[in-house]
């Protein structure tokens, strides 16, 4: 049973504010999980790191749906990440990974002053893991400053969840797991006896209700978007368009075809799936291409393999070499690493998930690979002066520029050598390989830069 109320709160006070923390006591709030220490120094509330605990909480007594909270936060180093519970659950039944039961979940506004820089990000505490790494928007990477206190907001109206720090745009999650739940300040469990005592500060907690408004946000922040097949508002005023409908082959042709593959290929609740054929490269209904063409541009999707496939989305894809098999371009490769034998031929690994295909091994933590039968997302940015970045669920995992003497030396290495100027056509159609294995994709999108 839940230790905290069920009740979504309504009420306001002050300009429709209400503060949740009076300055001076801990009302309002209760520690769960762990044995941290909480307590109120001048006017804070101050968390206090303890060895070998769990994960430590202190929890609102109630529960809140749509909000905007507000707060100051101050950690004193860069050891001490941290953060924010909001529209969160405690299962008292949960294992809490230290041998005891017990433990919060739900969203996390992330706490860290460490080099990785993602505070602002969005986690999805003893759940999904995360859902917005900061390193899906750069610009806000530098916003916090450790040592001093640092203003945090944020804003859950709907299914729109956004991010700032210091005024700055941090992150922005559509999503529609949690309608409502507790917020939770986080002492984070430590390990090492000399991170003991670090501590944490909030203040100037408040939370408002009713009449919410979106606030203005910065334009150009990438959209962690989980509804399949979706565009916000947002993204659409920034340009994003969907190249996959959920319904119909729109946009797509068979490569070297005028018409899409009359086989090989299904379209079955939201998903764009290749079918299985033993695994042929382009035997059955081969590949597909978008009918457009894109030079500089921010491509999103996702995909779900089966145990052993392999498969792929390329780009730059010209389809002048007229070649048999699987059409040329830079490939972002999708395969599983573990059961296909792909992964282990090319050179030093370049032919495993995410990476350019045969040319650069793309540099990923097992923790952000998401195995058969898991939604992964893809992503490929090329900006305007041809630096290309490949990530894999929100983490940056490939990086190089295109036509540079670096890039052409990898190619000189590789099964590319034979093409004359390889992956470096102004312009291109994106395509989705069929290699003969089941491959399901959904939520194909791209924004052209300039």
């Amino acid at each position: 049973m839940a230790l905290v109320s069920a009740t979504v709160v309504s009420a306001q006070s002050g300009n429709g504010w209400t503060n949740l923390f009076d300055g001076k006591t801990l009302n309002g709030w209760k520690k769960i999980s762990g044995e941290a220490e909480y307590k109120v120094e001048e006017g804070a509330i101050v968390g206090i790191t303890v060895p070998n605990t769990p994960n430590t909480f202190l929890v609102t007594e109630k529960e809140y749906g749509d909000f905007v909270l507000e707060l100051e936060v101050k950690i004193e180093d860069t050891t001490s990440n941290s953060g924010i519970q909001f529209r969160s659950h405690y299962d008292p039944e949960m294992s809490n990974g230290r041998g005891g039961k017990g433990r919060v979940y739900g969203y996390q506004f992330e706490l860290d002053p460490s080099s990785r820089r993602w505070t602002g990000g969005i986690y999805d505490e003893a759940r999904r893991d995360w859902l917005y790494p900061l390193s899906l928007n750069p610009a806000g990477q530098n916003a916090f400053k450790t040592g001093e206190y640092n203003k945090v907001r944020v804003e859950c109206i709907g299914n729109n969840i956004r991010t700032w720090v210091n005024d700055k745009a941090a992150a922005y999650v559509i999503d529609t797991v949690d309608k409502s739940g507790f917020i939770a300040l986080q002492v984070h469990a430590i390990n090492k006896g000399d991170l003991a005592g670090k501590k944490i500060y909030w203040r100037n907690i408040r939370i408002k209700t009713g009449d919410l408004k979106p606030a203005s946000f910065a334009k150009g922040v990438y959209v962690a978007n989980y509804i399949p097949n979706n565009l916000s508002a947002y993204e659409k005023s920034d340009g994003w368009k969907l190249l996959f409908d959920g319904k119909t082959t729109n946009g797509w042709v068979g490569a070297y075809k005028k018409t899409f593959p009359e086989k090989g290929w299904a379209i079955k609740d939201g998903t764009l799936n290749v079918q299985s054929a033993a695994g042929g490269e382009s035997t059955n209904g081969g590949d597909i291409v978008t009918k457009d063409q894109f030079s500089a541009f921010d491509l999103s999707f996702d995909f779900k393999l089966t145990p052993g496939a392999n498969s792929g989305v390329k780009y730059f894809v010209t389809l002048s070499e007229n070649n048999a098999g699987s059409a040329i371009g830079l490939e972002y490769q999708v395969l599983d690493d573990t059961l296909h034998p792909d992964a282990k031929l090319g050179r030093n690994g370049n032919r495993t998930l995410a990476s350019l295909y045969d040319l650069i091994k793309a540099d990923k933590q097992k923790r952000f690979i998401r195995q058969p039968g898991q939604w992964n997302t893809g992503r490929v940015v090329v900006y305007p002066n041809n630096h290309v970045v490949h990530y894999l669920n929100g983490v940056k995992v490939v990086e190089y520029d295109r036509g540079s003497p670096a890039f052409r030396e990898l190619v000189a290495q590789s099964k590319y050598k034979v093409w004359k100027n390889f992956g470096e056509a102004p312009k291109g159609h994106i395509l989705i390989q069929d290699h003969g294995n089941e491959v399901s994709f959904r939520s194909i999108k791209i924004k052209e830069l300039k």
